[in-house]
């Protein structure tokens, strides 16, 4: 099993950046999928990044360019360096580690971009 805990989250401007991160216990994530998704209220959660063991990344077009994920798989941990932020960038963003069948999360951290 893997238990993540996110961190990072806040209020920011519009504009300005935040750096999420994510701190993983149990077995070890160097052959997981790692991904952060982000829930608004009354919307469907979605993927924002997700990385390899291996570093490869993949992002959305909402985000691509803004957005960049990386993770150490020696300190068991992944982060998300987000710039230029939207107002529609607000949710709740959730790690996850993603495996075979199993997938695990964190209990979310809030984004909330406003002036």
């Amino acid at each position: 099993q893997v238990q993540l805990v996110e961190s990072g989250g806040g209020l920011v401007q519009p504009g300005g950046s935040l750096r999420l991160s994510c701190v993983a216990s149990g077995n070890s994530i160097s052959n997981y999928v790692m991904g952060w998704y982000r829930q608004a209220p009354g919307k469907l959660r979605e993927l924002v990044a997700s990385i390899t063991g291996g570093g490869s990344t993949n992002y959305p077009d909402s985000v691509r360019g803004r957005f960049i994920m990386t993770r150490d798989n020696a300190k068991g941990t992944v982060a998300l360096q987000m710039n230029s932020l939207k107002p529609e960038d607000t949710a709740v963003y959730y790690c996850n580690a993603k495996r075979s069948v199993w997938a695990y999360w964190g209990q979310g951290t809030q984004v909330t971009v406003s002036s």
